[in-house]
Order: structure tokens, then C-alpha cells, then sequence
């Protein structure tokens, strides 16, 4: 009996050995750690895929923002002779300058078709006659609104075909900018003030500070500046680089208003072109043209858009000695009614202007879309 009491005895000294809270808490503290290790396995499995995810951004070719085609319409300057007055004049022209900024149009050409022969927009305005000096006016008229308010002074002295320009509409256009509003590029003038060797010249952007650029250039000159990203606050003016005009359309996408070009006749139109290897697409607008909700327009690369006057674009042919047909759609890649079934006899041009861009704009986007991504399969 002594025996089995006493072996008793060992065996629960033997269990007072083992402590169950702390073994509890031991397996309890092995438990946390192993889900904290888990847990912690989990989250840099997930910040090496974020990281790798990255790479493959960063090492994808940056959007192209800008834009590679443009979009320029003709139209004769005889429209003018329609109105009656010199102030309805003035707003028929602001109509249409509207119109093209609405809709992004890159150059305006007023071409003659009554013989006029004019090829600049130097002169004087020589009254309303039966043929007034239409397409300078109008020119003249296109060009001023075009131009940003504060650089007006500079390039537009007191005129007798801009007494009423004041009074139109503004375009209020991306680069007719206010003076404190931020922008990657801005117009300017340069000024006639000395600069020191190896610096460039001032320009007046339309600022609180004048803009020193990295060139030296005549006084006067109009010119696009792109601002430097990094400027010192404390400086009397401010940094910046000349660059193309186009530069804001191609490389950033935005739109920086039109040219105004004179063509002394329908021809000189498609001559006189400022692209290299001129318009790629041109279609002519007429109401005995194909309808446009069939149209679709092929891959360009520079789009002409021709609109005719009060007699439609057979007067700008028969006028012009250098054309020898009598059928305007000949001259046209795409020769299109943008307005069928018209319940007017007769469409104003400045209406023709607004309903052909709005017909065209979504077939324009499709072509132009369509040559970007054969550019795009060319380069790879």
C-alpha cells in the first residue's frame, strides 16, 4: 500500500511539472506569430505584383496627346457683299470666325471669286460698292479675333473695316488667355528692349511679368512661347522657349486657333497650300451633292473644306481663268450635300459652315483615327 501511495504521490509531482497556461500561451503566441507571418508572405506577394504592374506601365510608350491632321475650309470673301451695312459685315465675319473655332478649324481661306485679285490685307476699306474690297475685309476682320486681346494693340492699328470689331463676340479660344491663368504655352510679341550677350529677347505674353526666351529676335515678331516648368519666384521675369505654332496642337493636343490665308481664285486655293505636299482630302459642299449620311471619309492627313457664295461654287469656277471645267464637283475628292432635304431654298453660308462641321466632325474623328492607327501598326 506504502508503495502504490508513494508511486501516486510521483505521478501527480510528475503532472505539477507541466504548467497548461503557459504551454497555452505558448502554442497561442506560435499561432499569432505563423498568421503574422502569413500575413506578412501575403502583403509583399501584393507589393511585388503592384511593383511589377508598374514596370509594365511605366515601360509602356506615353499617350499621344497631340493632334497630327488638321482641318481647313475656303470660302469666297463676296459673302460680305450680301450684308448691307458695315456693322452687319463685321458680324457676319464674326459668324463664321465662331463657327471654325467651335469646331477646331486650323486655316480659313477666303479666295475671290469676283476678280478682285487681292492677296494681302494691307489697304484701305473702300466702301460698300458692288465690289468692295469683301475678301481683305473679311481677312482682316478673321485675323483680329483670331489674335489674343492683349497683343491686339501691337499687330491691329485703328482701321476703318475693324470699327465695329469690338462688339462681336469673343472666341474665347485656348490661347486668349487671362493674365493670371495658367498654361503650358502662351502668345506673345517681342519687344524692343536691350538684352544682354548670349541672353534672349523679352516678350510680352500677356503677363504680369515679361518672359525672357532662349532667342534674340526682331521686335515685333509674333511668336508661341513655351513656359519653363521651373521658375524663380523672385525674378523680375519670367523663363521660357520659342517653339512652333503647331507645337501646342501636335505635341499637346490643344487647339491654338487658325491662319487666315487670301487665294486670289478657287484654284489658288488648292495651289497655295502651306502643307508640303497639300490637301490630301477635299470635299467640295453643294446641294446637288451626294448626301453626307452616306459619306465616309478616307484616311488624311490635311482636310479642305470649300463652301461657295450666293451662287453656290459654279460662280468660283466659271471665274477662275485657270480652270477649264464646268462641273465643280470634279475638283473635289467628295463633292456632298451636308444638309439634305432642306426645307429652305437657300442655305447662308455662315449656316452651311456650322451644319457641314457638324454633319463632317464624327467622320472627320473616324479617318483621322483610322491613319493614326495604321501609323501606329507602320512603327511596330
Amino acid at each position: 500500500m506504502a508503495e502504490r501511495s508513494g508511486t501516486k504521490r510521483q505521478r501527480e509531482g510528475g503532472d505539477q511539472k507541466i504548467d497548461w497556461r503557459k504551454w497555452k500561451q505558448e502554442k497561442k503566441e506560435e499561432k499569432k506569430k505563423w498568421k503574422e507571418l502569413k500575413l506578412l508572405r501575403k502583403l509583399e506577394k501584393q507589393r511585388s505584383q503592384e511593383a511589377m504592374e508598374k514596370r509594365k506601365e511605366e515601360s509602356k510608350p506615353e499617350e499621344d496627346k497631340g493632334r497630327r491632321y488638321t482641318v481647313s475650309i475656303a470660302l469666297p470673301g463676296s459673302i460680305l457683299n450680301n450684308a448691307q451695312s458695315l456693322e452687319l459685315r463685321t458680324y457676319l465675319a464674326g459668324q463664321i470666325a465662331r463657327a471654325c473655332v467651335i469646331f477646331c478649324v486650323d486655316e480659313i481661306v477666303v479666295f475671290d471669286e469676283d476678280g478682285e485679285d487681292s492677296k494681302t490685307v494691307e489697304g484701305d476699306f473702300e466702301g460698300i460698292k458692288k465690289k468692295g474690297q469683301a475678301c481683305v475685309q473679311l481677312a482682316r476682320i478673321l485675323q483680329y479675333l483670331e489674335c489674343p486681346q492683349y497683343l491686339r494693340k501691337s499687330f491691329f492699328p485703328k482701321h476703318q473695316d475693324l470699327q465695329f470689331a469690338g462688339l462681336l463676340n469673343p472666341l474665347d479660344t485656348p490661347h486668349h488667355l487671362r493674365i493670371d491663368e495658367d498654361s503650358e504655352y502662351r502668345e506673345g510679341v517681342v519687344l524692343a528692349r536691350p538684352t544682354k550677350p548670349g541672353r534672349g529677347s523679352f516678350v510680352n505674353c500677356g503677363m504680369r511679368k515679361e518672359v525672357q526666351i532662349d532667342k534674340q529676335l526682331e521686335a515685333g515678331l509674333r511668336v508661341t512661347v513655351r513656359l519653363d516648368e521651373q521658375q524663380n519666384l523672385d525674378s523680375k521675369t519670367q523663363k521660357g522657349t520659342v517653339v512652333s505654332s503647331h507645337q501646342p496642337r501636335t505635341v499637346s493636343g490643344l487647339y491654338w486657333g487658325y491662319t487666315v490665308r487670301l487665294a486670289s481664285c478657287l484654284s489658288a486655293v488648292f495651289a497655295e497650300s502651306p502643307f508640303k505636299e497639300g490637301y490630301d482630302l477635299s470635299i467640295g459642299t453643294s446641294e446637288r451633292g451626294a448626301s453626307v449620311e452616306q459619306a465616309v471619309l478616307p484616311s488624311f492627313s490635311h482636310a479642305l473644306l470649300v463652301f461657295g457664295g450666293l451662287q453656290g461654287l459654279e460662280a468660283g469656277v466659271d471665274a477662275d481663268p485657270n480652270l477649264e471645267v464646268t462641273d465643280p464637283s470634279t475638283l473635289f475628292d467628295l463633292y456632298l450635300n451636308t444638309c439634305p432635304g432642306q426645307g429652305s431654298r437657300t442655305i447662308r453660308t455662315e449656316e452651311a459652315i456650322l451644319i457641314s462641321l457638324s454633319a463632317l466632325r464624327p467622320r472627320i474623328h473616324a479617318a483621322a483615327k483610322k491613319a493614326e492607327n495604321s501609323r501606329t501598326k507602320a512603327s511596330k
